[in-house]
């Protein structure tokens, strides 16, 4: 079936408050770029948005995750155990949720998915719980949310059986306003408050963009820590008169730190960001109700606890190449966006069967549901689908 559309949806796009330009030249001439008062001002504002006091800004993401790994890997050595460590984590990712974990030479243990929601399917992660499996990877794909609660059984059960909760760094990259019983993601007390990290991006097409840039949220002695590591492991808020020559590294970092330019414009734009996740989610709430008993189309979960910010918003189609040239031909954007991680050739030690994943990669597609797709647009990929193809 081949059509030609006028229609130009794409899966992606930038949000910039305008007032954004005027603030980042004055920073711009201002004589001061790099870490200042401007992430310690947006620092504060995240805070509030998630009523979470240990927020650390990072220059994105996969620094974050990277640094979470890392300490991940410092407590456990703390806490005298000298084994293997292994990762359980899901292959149904961007790369920059596992690629941290083999910079910080740790092997991983793929889980499959959970084919309702794309996450992580818990009941193979708990299978797959050994006394090596010391940290586990969590991705909250499209914004929607693991259960926490079964989560934190998963702990106890690892706790009975091997004698130590594992650490969970969560990839919050798809979540900024994603919620799970009301409390923003990474901030829920289902799991004990000591054993996770929650990393989230403001890359440039998230929900809020700072250009680039991630936070960490944490407790009060892993933010301590990573406010160090983030910057090479030296104290920047001690008084000392240099603290580039005075101050003793403990433990070496990274140049990981956001600076003044990237916090403003996440400054900008998280004045402006709950009108955003609004509009992705009531494009969301309006495929659930429009999408339903189409033949070839499958919907994911969507429990009434779990909130999702829909950064995505994935469907199963029968003939996937099928579905995305008809789409691509309507002026529809769509796509898996992820490519399996445990195919390629820098994960080939690691591969295993994972039987729910191979099928539901051959069904799987991404449809535009962000703050730009309005209301005559949602209308049209919705009569689009129904047309079949």
């Amino acid at each position: 079936m081949t059509e030609s559309s006028n229609k130009n949806i794409p899966l992606f796009k930038v949000f910039m408050n305008p007032d954004a330009s005027d603030n980042v030249s004055k920073i711009l001439n201002s004589g001061y770029i790099g870490q200042g008062e401007q992430v310690n001002k947006f620092e504060s504002g995240l805070q509030k948005f998630f009523n979470w006091d240990h927020v650390t800004t990072v220059n994105s993401a996969t620094s974050g995750l990277h640094l979470s790994v890392r300490m991940a890997k410092d407590k456990i050595k703390q806490s005298g155990y000298d084994g293997p460590v292994e990762v359980l984590t899901s292959p149904l990712t961007c790369t920059a949720t596992n690629w941290p974990i083999l910079a910080n030479n740790l092997p991983i243990k793929w889980v499959d998915v959970d084919a309702n929601t794309m996450n992580i399917d818990l009941d193979d992660l708990e299978r797959k719980l050994s006394p090596t499996t010391r940290i586990i990877m969590i991705v909250h794909w499209g914004g929607y949310s693991v259960d926490y609660d079964r989560l934190a059984n998963i702990s106890q059960t690892a706790k009975n059986l091997y004698g130590y909760y594992p650490i969970y760094v969560e990839d919050c990259a798809h979540s900024f306003g994603s919620t799970y019983k009301g409390f923003k993601l990474g901030t829920y007390f289902g799991l004990p408050n000591e054993s996770r990290f929650a990393v989230y991006s403001f890359q440039a097409i998230k929900h809020l963009t700072s250009v680039d840039g991630g936070a960490i949220l944490s407790n009060a002695t892993d933010a301590k820590q990573a406010n160090l590591l983030r910057w090479y492991g030296i104290d920047r808020e001690s008084n000392r008169k240099d603290f580039r020559c005075e101050a003793d590294v403990e433990a070496w970092g990274y140049k990981f730190h956001m600076n003044d330019i990237n916090a403003t414009v996440g400054i900008e734009n998280l004045k402006v960001i709950n009108p955003i996740i609004a509009r992705h989610q009531a494009n969301a709430e309006f495929y659930y109700k429009n999408l339903s008993n189409i033949s070839g189309v499958s919907l994911l979960e969507n429990r009434p606890e779990i909130k999702s910010a829909y950064w995505l918003y994935t469907i199963k189609v029968h003939r996937q190449d099928d579905f995305s040239k008809a789409m691509l031909d309507r002026g529809i954007t769509v796509s898996r966006v992820h490519e399996r991680n445990d195919k390629h050739t820098a994960t080939k030690d690691f591969q295993c069967p994972l039987p729910s994943l191979e099928k539901v990669v051959k069904e799987m597609m991404c449809i535009p549901v962000g703050w730009w797709v309005t209301d005559e647009d949602r209308e049209y990929i919705v009569n689009s689908i129904k047309k079949g193809w």
